[in-house]
């Protein structure tokens, strides 16, 4: 693991970090109200919102992805209609647009609210992870397995790593191609996929910050999911999708990750009823809100607030007292 040098966060510059306010994060499953928590803490702090959703950074695509419209926002928010649909995006290009958005407010003494359910991104932005080269986009060798994955399936390219590097293997499930895929990117650059896991878990922070989760009991969310993709329906995601086809995005609004979009072009495309298009992105968003709570719960650092009943006014007020004990206890801990 390279280290990133010290100098490329204001926050570790000795004559400003007294004075630039750290990050506050607010992460959680989708439908849990993230979004606008963030916009309330915001304003209560003169801060600003930054995004750290992997899909909704695509223009377009906002009904389906929960995404804050701009007649709704009431502080400025970043990382929001960065590129347009199917466009290459990573964690590493996403890294280095949220640390020049957290640099740049560190300088105005301005405090930034990260706010998001994509956790990789999270870390990615926030901890001491230096991507390899292969993380980046327009890689001929991932551009060479995707091809073979379209020739010969995800088994056949699984067994193809099982045979060069066993270890990857055993941790990457045979179905699921993108990661088998960099596992090969990985092999390229001199490194492996099981190495790379293994390390993620001891990486350092790089950013000082303050996180929060919010908790909801499945049974709970599942419900919030059901009435929010009706919701989404009714202000038009049939026609958000039926706008992007037309303009040529159907590879960005097919990608497996693009939840709430293929199953509408399923519908739009006659393969299946619209009632049974909704009925599957219930239950794909409740899949990914529960791979969500399983990767927060790994991280030790994030206070956990109770979101069952949701209250947004208690829950920021929750969010600033703890942001005020905090400060107080480094301020008494910097004069001993």
């Amino acid at each position: 693991m390279i280290v990133i040098p010290v100098q490329t966060s204001i926050f570790h510059c000795s004559n400003t970090v007294s004075r630039a306010p750290k990050p506050i994060v607010i992460v959680g499953p989708t439908a849990s109200g993230k979004s606008n928590l963030a916009q309330t803490v915001a304003e209560l702090t003169q801060g600003e919102v930054l995004s750290a959703d992997s899909m909704q950074i695509y223009r377009g695509m906002d009904i389906g992805t929960g995404k804050v419209l701009t007649h709704e926002m009431r502080v400025p928010h970043h990382g929001l209609d960065l590129v347009d649909p199917g466009q290459p995006y990573s964690a590493a290009l996403f890294q280095e647009y949220g640390r020049s958005i957290l640099d740049n407010a560190a300088r105005q003494s301005t405090r930034i609210i990260v706010c998001g359910g994509t956790g990789f991104y999270i870390r990615a932005l926030l901890d001491d992870f230096d991507f390899p080269s292969g993380e980046q986009v327009d890689n001929p060798v991932r551009d060479a397995y995707n091809q073979k994955l379209k020739e010969f399936g995800p088994k056949a390219i699984w067994d193809e790593l099982n045979r060069v590097d066993p270890e990857s293997a055993a941790v990457i499930h045979e179905n699921d191609s993108k990661r088998v895929v960099r596992a090969f990117e990985l092999l390229a650059d001199g490194t492996s996929y099981s190495k790379q896991k293994e390390a993620f878990a001891h990486i350092p922070p790089l950013y000082p910050a303050v996180y929060f989760g919010l908790r909801v009991d499945p049974a709970v969310l599942n419900e919030r999911i059901d009435k929010r993709v009706d919701s989404m329906v009714e202000q038009g995601l049939v026609d958000e999708v039926r706008s992007l086809l037309q303009k040529g995005f159907r590879n960005g609004l097919t990608a497996p990750q693009a939840i709430g979009y293929k199953e509408i072009v399923a519908y739009l495309d006659g393969d299946c009823s619209l009632e049974e298009a909704i009925l599957q992105i219930k239950i794909a968003t409740h899949r990914y809100a529960k791979r969500q709570r399983t990767w927060f719960r790994k991280d030790s650092r994030i206070h956990w607030l109770d979101a069952n009943e949701y209250d947004e006014t208690l829950l920021a007020s929750q969010i600033m007292r703890h942001l005020a004990d905090e400060e107080e206890w480094e301020r008494g801990s910097s004069r001993l």
